[in-house]
């Protein structure tokens, strides 16, 4: 089967949801199908550090990516994310159906432009969606009225969490399977025998905390003498925080944007993830992430973390409580053995719900049931 993978976002910056989508188009290759990622890209340069002031990552996307697109940074639903809004995308996206030929197109956060609206305008083969997104979600206030329509197209619709298919559901209606982010699980994961330190990785948005964990900190600091990793988050940004904030950076290493691998063996060797947002969040993809690393978790009580953790994975906290959160932290560093013990548990639960292998089992079997069999297609 030729799947498309469908993005709204660039390659170029890290996000949630174009790691799912790298991850979700290599688990269907391993399948035995041929994908491809259609989405923006932001190459190197003058005018992307214009556009972007924010590290990205650098060089060309694989071969499997197809560019359509630049992309800019668009205030949504409390995040910062780097949307492709050229006019230009839409006949670049027309060339790229006509000349692909996909079987099926996935598209990811559908009601986003450009690349999405187009694909959904344009493409002649079956449709599928996934919602990803939780919360008030004001912008499709615009959105539905102009192009709303374009669900009708539609054949199977998914989403991320009962939290993401009940915004999406308030907005478009319609019937949604909730199917979870998967999630990369490295062969070997042990939660003994760590360097002492505990990670926080994000970006810097004010939902996802950072500077909830910052404040806690230097208690936490002086009280266990761990050290903190801060991962995906622009360096120069954090460094303006620890000056806003007149917190010291002792202890504090900051890491910028890390690769696949290099974010594995990161959260393989720490402690435990501290997540403390504020909320917005429909899944919580980073706390999986951490999990399959065999890595216990401290993380805010909102909704969408809640679907997610266990009393014997994550220590859940009042969000927005620096004091909490610090005292959460010391105690499960203070206790090794109850921290190894949910390591272990964390890496059975992410290994048992979000592995990809079963994720794209799932996946597959939605565009089974659109995609016309042979005997249909010969008919067409």
């Amino acid at each position: 089967m030729k799947i498309g993978i469908v993005v709204p976002f660039s390659w170029s910056f890290w996000g949630a949801v174009v790691e799912h989508a790298e991850l979700q188009a290599e688990a269907l290759a391993a399948r035995g199908h041929d994908v491809r990622l259609v989405m923006a890209n932001d190459p190197p340069g003058q005018f992307t550090r214009a556009l972007h002031p924010r590290v990205g990552r650098h060089g060309d996307p694989p071969s499997s990516v197809i560019a359509v697109g630049r992309s800019v940074i668009v205030p949504a639903n409390g995040s910062l994310p780097n949307i492709c809004l050229s006019p230009r995308s839409f006949f670049r996206v027309r060339r790229v159906l006509e000349r692909e030929r996909f079987d099926v197109v996935h598209l990811h956060e559908p009601m986003t432009p450009t690349i999405c609206i187009c694909v959904l305008t344009l493409a002649t083969c079956p449709i599928v969606v996934t919602h990803h997104a939780s919360g008030d979600l004001g912008w499709m206030r615009l959105g539905t009225p102009v192009w709303g329509f374009l669900m009708d197209r539609v054949d199977r619709r998914i989403a991320v969490s009962e939290q993401a298919k009940e915004s999406a559901r308030r907005w478009l209606g319609g019937e949604y399977e909730v199917i979870p982010n998967g999630v990369l699980v490295p062969e070997q994961a042990d939660p003994a025998g760590r360097e002492h330190a505990v990670t926080f990785a994000g970006r810097h948005e004010p939902r996802k905390g950072l500077h909830v964990l910052l404040r806690a900190w230097p208690e936490v600091r002086r009280r266990t003498g761990a050290r903190l990793r801060i991962v995906g988050a622009d360096p120069l940004a954090v460094q303006l925080l620890l000056a806003r904030l007149r917190v010291p950076d002792d202890g504090i290493d900051v890491l910028g944007f890390l690769t696949q691998d290099d974010l594995t063996a990161t959260l393989s060797t720490t402690k435990a993830l501290i997540a403390p947002s504020l909320g917005g969040e429909s899944f919580g993809m980073v706390l999986t992430r951490a999990f399959a690393c065999a890595t216990p978790v401290v993380a805010s009580d909102i909704p969408g973390y809640r679907d997610v953790v266990t009393p014997d994975t994550a220590l859940s906290v009042q969000p927005d409580d620096p004091a909490a959160l610090g005292a959460a932290i010391e105690s499960l560093l203070a206790d090794e053995a109850r921290r190894a013990a949910m390591g272990a548990a964390a890496r059975e639960l992410a290994v048992e719900r979000y592995a990809w292998p079963d994720v794209a089992r799932r996946l597959e079997a939605v565009y089974e049931s659109v995609v016309p069999g042979p005997v249909e297609a010969a008919a067409a």
